[in-house]
C-alpha cells in the first residue's frame, strides 16, 4: 500500500471499526512519518498502526529511524514483512507494542512465531505486491498455518467480499488483510481514474514482474508491467538495471497523482476482479460485516439441516 497508506484512508478504515495501517516508507522521512501519525490522531481516536516492509533495495531506508518515530509518538501496533525483521521484531516487543508479520510460507511463519510476534498474516500467492516464490495460495496456506502455528493469524491476499471474509474464518484465520479492495473507497488518496480502472478489471489483469530476479511481484497489467516482463524473457534473463527505470517508484508514484494507468508500475491484486463500486469505508465495512454474517449463518443452517437427516 506504498503512496497509498496515508492517514485519510488509515483514519477512514479506523473510524469504521476496522484497524487502518500507515505506510511507513510512504513518507520520505521519520521525521515525515511523525507528521502523519499526528495528522491520523487528529483524523481518529481509534486504534490504528503502521506498516514496516524491509525489501532488497539499492539504498535501504532508515528502518530503524522509522520505527523509532513511530513508537516515541505512541504507536503501538505495527505490520512487518520482509526480508530478516528479527531486530524490528525485538524493537518493537522490548516497547512493549503488538507486532503483525506477514509470510508468505509456513516456514517463514514458523520462524516468526519464534521470534515472537502475536500475530501472523498468511499472504496467498493471490496477493498484490510481493506472494514470494513458492506460488502456494491462500486455501492451501491458510490449511496449512491451522496445523503448524501455535499463535492467532490473519488471511492475506485476494480478499475483496464477504465471501472471502467467511472462508478465511473457516479456515482458522481471525481476520483479513485487505489492499486493494481500499484502494477502492471514497477516503483512497489515489486518482478517481485509477480506483474506475480497479472497480473496470478482472481478476485476469494483473502479471508477475521481476519473476527472474527471484523477487517476484504482481502488479497491474499495463503497458509497462508487460514491457518488463518482455525484457525479462530474454535470453539470457536480464539484470536489474535494464529495467530500472520502468519500474522507479516515482513512475509508480504518479499513477496514482495524475490518474494515468499506464505510466508506470502499480501494483494491485487479482481481488480486482470482485471490485465492482467505490464506497466510503464506513459504508464498505458495515456492508462486508452484514453480508459476512448471513454467509456464516446460512452455513450454520445447513451444519443444522444435515444433522437432522
Amino acid at each position: 500500500m506504498q503512496w497509498v497508506g496515508y492517514p485519510q484512508l488509515v483514519a477512514g478504515v479506523s473510524n469504521a471499526g476496522g484497524l487502518g495501517i500507515l505506510t511507513a516508507l510512504s513518507q520520505p522521512s521519520p521525521d515525515a512519518l511523525r507528521t502523519a501519525i499526528r495528522e491520523t490522531r487528529r483524523l481518529t481516536n481509534k486504534p490504528f498502526g503502521v506498516n514496516l516492509t524491509l525489501l532488497p533495495t539499492i539504498v535501504p531506508p532508515d528502518y530503524q529511524g522509522y520505527a523509532r518515530a513511530a513508537v516515541e509518538e505512541g504507536v503501538r501496533i505495527f505490520e512487518t514483512a520482509g526480508n530478516n525483521p528479527g531486530p524490528l521484531i525485538k524493537y518493537f516487543k522490548s516497547n512493549g507494542c503488538i507486532v503483525i508479520h506477514k509470510c508468505t510460507t509456513i516456514r517463514h511463519a514458523l520462524s516468526s512465531q519464534r521470534l515472537g510476534v502475536d500475530v501472523l498474516s498468511i499472504d496467498g500467492f493471490e496477493c498484490a505486491g510481493h506472494p514470494g516464490e513458492d506460488d502456494i495460495g491462500g486455501l492451501v496456506l491458510l490449511a496449512r498455518a491451522v496445523k503448524e502455528l501455535t499463535i492467532p493469524f490473519i488471511s492475506s491476499g485476494g480478499i475483496a467480499d464477504a465471501r472471502g471474509i467467511a472462508a478465511s474464518l473457516a479456515l482458522g484465520a481471525v481476520g483479513v488483510n485487505m489492499g486493494t479492495r481500499f484502494m477502492c473507497t471514497a477516503e483512497s488518496p489515489i486518482h478517481r481514474n485509477i480506483k474506475e480502472k480497479i472497480v473496470a478489471s478482472k481478476e485476469t489483469d494483473t502479471v508477475h514482474i521481476f519473476r527472474t530476479l527471484k523477487n517476484t511481484s504482481r502488479v497491474f497489467k499495463n503497458k509497462v508491467a508487460l514491457e518488463v516482463v518482455a525484457i525479462e524473457r530474454r535470453p539470457g534473463g536480464a539484470k536489474f538495471e535494464d529495467i530500472r527505470d520502468l519500474v522507479s517508484g516515482a513512475r509508480g508514484r504518479q499513477v496514482y497523482e495524475t490518474g494515468d494507468p499506464d505510466y508506470g508500475i502499480w501494483s494491485a491484486s487479482i481481488a480486482m476482479g470482485l471490485i465492482d463500486d467505490i464506497p466510503t469505508c464506513e459504508d464498505l465495512l458495515n456492508r462486508l460485516e452484514r453480508e459476512t454474517e448471513d454467509i456464516l449463518a446460512g452455513l450454520g443452517r445447513i451444519v443444522q439441516v444435515g444433522a437432522r437427516l
